[in-house]
């Protein structure tokens, strides 16, 4: 027997480094489960349209300016699930207009709710790594503990043949500069952590350039890249170099009051590099960061 497939819009609402989620109810399909706002596609209207109306039937706020996120079919035991996933920043003057009882999570925090199997991709996208390693080796990769990522930055030509032959749990670890990530078919980089834009690439894309359903992280190094990176729909940011390094002597470093200042006037996660170890994550977080990154003191 054929099993009917349901088009849902999935709405995701962000405030800086926090997601929203709600509670489905028992009589709903896959009902005592944590959600994100959302509901079924009515007929002659776009998957854009029907995430704006039961965002703002479910959660009680009109926002306008919406991005595509992901595209996921899945396969439940009665019924095929295709979900049309779009993501929003909430201002903060409409942070109180949100109704109860959606809450803010941090994204973190998702790993630890009971969401439906089809919602697993998302939460796994969300929840960006807090530390992540820079190194100009892939051998690195083996020396990875369980939940760690790395940036592969070659200082030479990369070994091609290397790096098409890395597993599917390697390039999970992984994130690569779009010149080397185009160098591999898109089933990889879909397994990729994330695509890395240098400063140029990020101003050289614009709104609507980005794949869906790729996760992408922007190096900056001022406002204007910051919010150009969350304009054009990227995941997170670098913001660098917030101390003096000794790999770029020539920089001078932000200091953590000026990359606080730039880093609260975007919404987009910001991770701190330059200069920093692993036990700065803390005071990093206090300066509106989401995490760190590092060359050799991560």
């Amino acid at each position: 027997m054929q099993k009917n497939q349901i088009e849902v819009a999935i709405g995701l609402l962000f405030s800086k480094t926090r997601v929203l989620v709600g509670w489905r109810n028992a009589q709903q399909h896959q009902g005592n489960k944590a959600e994100f706002p959302g509901g079924k596609i009515e007929q002659g209207e776009t998957a854009e349209q029907a995430c704006r109306r039961e965002v703002f039937e479910e959660v009680g706020i009109d926002l306008i300016d919406w991005q595509p996120f992901e595209l996921i079919q899945h396969d439940y035991d009665d019924v095929i699930v295709r979900l049309h996933v779009f993501f929003s920043y909430v201002p903060e003057a409409v942070l109180p207009q949100i109704q109860q009882p959606w809450q803010w999570y941090t994204r973190t925090e998702l790993a630890n709710l009971n969401f439906p199997k089809a919602n697993q991709q998302l939460v796994q996208r969300l929840a960006l790594p807090q530390r992540i390693k820079i190194r100009t080796q892939l051998e690195a990769l083996a020396d990875l503990q369980q939940g760690q990522v790395m940036y592969y930055r070659p200082e030479q030509q990369a070994d091609l043949a290397a790096l098409h032959a890395l597993s599917q749990e390697q390039l999970n670890k992984l994130i690569l500069n779009k010149v080397w990530a185009e160098q591999l078919s898109l089933d990889q980089q879909a397994q990729l952590v994330a695509i890395h834009l240098k400063q140029p690439q990020l101003f050289a894309t614009q709104r609507g350039e980005l794949r869906v359903g790729q996760c992408y992280l922007a190096a900056c190094h001022d406002l204007a890249g910051l919010q150009h990176a969350q304009y054009i729909g990227c995941d997170a940011a670098l913001l660098s170099p917030v101390l003096a390094t000794a790999t770029h002597p020539e920089a001078q470093g932000l200091g953590w009051g000026q990359f606080q200042q730039i880093a609260q006037q975007v919404d987009l996660p910001i991770i701190a590099l330059g200069g920093l170890k692993h036990e700065d994550l803390g005071i990093a977080q206090q300066c509106a960061a989401y995490g760190i990154a590092g060359i050799s003191q991560i």
